[in-house]
């Protein structure tokens, strides 16, 4: 008999008003509760009965975690639950910042960004086929890795990054946050706590369960964007099968600070090929100093595939990111 999967296990819906109020909720509910932000990632886990929580706290209602801001000397500060359309469409962020712009705007479909919130793409969890579909995998608890199987269809995971787990991370926007040094501030009860963009992303070795730094009782607030970053210039590009609604196979973003025709400083991170968006320390150490000629593409691209290793289906990954990455270098010569 076809088991049905269309509706939705009952839970207890809150909607606090407040910041604290929305951190006591999580606090004295912990692995019963979960947090609902534009709902996009929350509902195909609900409505395919994966994920079953007693209380769902919906973040709709607080004023606090929206909206776009100047903050500190020059920056500004974006709050999690600001829908990606408002980030594409703000005048700041397109003229100061058109890196994140750029790939919100690449999220989905205009529909899905009115709805979907920047928190929420980056804090979104993996697209895995086996762990979205329930199966007892490593992510999941239990005790395999399904895709990283012989036999597995793995076409969408990682070639580097792996530890057990070769589930990819799905977000468009945390390359961007990443490459624009990015701070993240995540609250619980105890008050927030600030983590660069690149540390708020963490892979299988260190948590095979999170994709991010955040615990159950913790919340994403707010996301602050530094000055130094502030109309560099930039590449962003994601390769997915469809032009819209689609996650990517791969994609790369990367801010460059000129000086004439020479790259005085550079942060490049991809995305779609490990648990984690990838910075690329080394690739931007190598390209400093250089005018991006094509000598320095072609080892940036060599240099930042280097230990990658491909599943059985995932091969044309290694080219594309390396093509990507010649691109990026590219954009400035």
């Amino acid at each position: 008999m076809a088991i049905v999967k269309d509706m939705i296990p009952a839970f207890d819906l809150v909607q606090p008003a407040s910041i604290g109020d929305a951190l006591e909720i999580l606090a004295d509910n912990g692995e019963e509760a979960w947090v609902l932000a534009g709902g996009l990632d929350s509902f195909d886990w609900f409505k395919d009965r994966v994920k079953r929580p007693s209380i769902v706290v919906d973040l709709g209602g607080i004023s606090d975690l929206s909206g776009i801001s100047d903050a500190g000397p020059g920056g500004i500060e974006i709050g999690s639950m600001t829908s990606l359309t408002e980030v594409v469409n703000h005048p700041r962020v397109q003229s100061e910042y058109p890196l994140l712009a750029e790939a919100a705007e690449h999220v989905a479909t205009p529909q899905i960004r009115n709805q979907g919130t920047l928190g929420g793409n980056v804090a979104q969890d993996t697209r895995c086929w086996y762990y979205r579909s329930g199966w007892p995998c490593y992510r999941a608890g239990g005790n395999t890795c399904y895709a990283g199987a012989p036999e597995a269809m793995n076409r969408e995971h990682a070639i580097m990054g792996r530890s057990r787990c070769v589930a990819v991370n799905p977000s468009d926007t945390a390359p961007a946050l990443i490459a624009l040094d990015a701070k993240m501030i995540v609250e619980d009860t105890g008050g927030p706590n600030t983590f660069d963009a690149e540390d708020f992303f963490i892979g299988p070795s260190i948590d095979i369960e999170r994709m991010t730094v955040m615990k159950r009782d913790n919340l994403l607030t707010r996301i602050y964007i530094p000055p130094f970053w502030a109309n560099a210039s930039h590449y962003y590009e994601k390769v997915r099968d469809r032009g819209s609604w689609d996650f990517s196979l791969v994609s790369v973003a990367a801010a460059f600070q000129m000086s004439g025709s020479t790259i005085e400083d550079a942060r490049i991170a991809v995305n779609g090929v490990a648990p984690y968006p990838v910075r690329l320390d080394a690739v931007e150490s190598l390209v400093r100093g250089t005018s991006g000629d094509e000598a320095t593409q072609d080892a940036a691209g060599d240099l930042a595939v280097e230990g990658a290793v491909a599943l059985k289906y995932n091969d044309y990954k290694i080219p594309m990111m390396r093509n990507l990455v010649r691109r990026a270098v590219r954009s400035v010569a």
